[in-house]
C-alpha cells in the first residue's frame, strides 16, 4: 500500500488544494492532506478549524485524510510510513520554493517529492489571494467550497474594513 502526504498550511483549503489531492489519490492507495502548524506564522484559522475544513472538501474522496500536523514533515512522514510528499505547482515560481524542501524532506527522512502540476483553470489560486477576495467582499465561487467561504466570511464580520 502506498501512502502519501500532501502538505500545506491551507489557510484556507482551495479548490486548487483539493484538485491537487484528487490527482494524487489516482496515484497512491491512500493520501494524508497534512495541514501544518508552524507556530513561527500568523494564520487567519486555527489548526483545528484548518483542518475541518479540509475534511469537508475532500470528504467525497475515499482514501483520503487529514491531519494536523506540529514539527518537521519529514518526521511525519517517517511516523505514518509515507512514501512520497505530493506538492501541487502553479508555475516556476512555486517549484523554486519547493526545491530545497523536496531535498530536505529526502535528506531527513528519504520520502521523495512528487509534483502534480495544476490545473490551469485554478493557476490563479491562491489562498493569500482567496483571502484578500474575501477581505473585500468579492465573489468565492469556484476558488473555495462554499464551507471555506462561509468561514470567510464569518472571520470577516468581526475585522474593520
Amino acid at each position: 500500500m502506498t501512502l502519501a502526504v500532501c502538505p500545506g498550511s491551507f489557510d484556507p483549503v482551495t479548490l486548487g488544494h483539493v484538485d491537487v489531492v484528487r490527482r494524487a489519490r489516482m496515484i497512491f492507495d491512500e493520501v494524508v492532506v497534512a495541514v501544518a502548524n508552524n507556530p513561527a506564522k500568523t494564520y487567519r484559522f486555527g489548526p483545528a478549524q484548518r483542518a475541518d475544513l479540509a475534511r469537508d472538501a475532500v470528504a467525497d474522496l475515499d482514501g483520503v485524510r487529514v491531519d494536523v500536523v506540529d514539527g518537521l514533515l519529514a518526521d511525519y512522514c517517517d511516523d505514518v510510513g509515507a512514501t512520497a510528499v505530493v506538492k501541487g505547482i502553479r508555475g516556476p515560481a512555486d517549484l523554486d520554493a519547493e526545491h530545497a524542501m523536496a531535498l530536505m524532506n529526502r535528506h531527513l527522512a528519504g520520502v521523495e517529492t512528487v509534483f502534480v502540476l495544476g490545473d490551469p483553470t485554478l493557476a490563479h489560486v491562491a489562498s493569500s489571494l482567496v483571502k484578500d477576495v474575501a477581505r473585500n467582499g468579492g465573489d468565492l465561487t469556484g476558488l473555495v467550497t462554499p464551507a471555506v467561504a462561509g468561514a470567510l466570511g464569518d472571520a470577516d464580520q468581526g475585522e474593520d474594513r
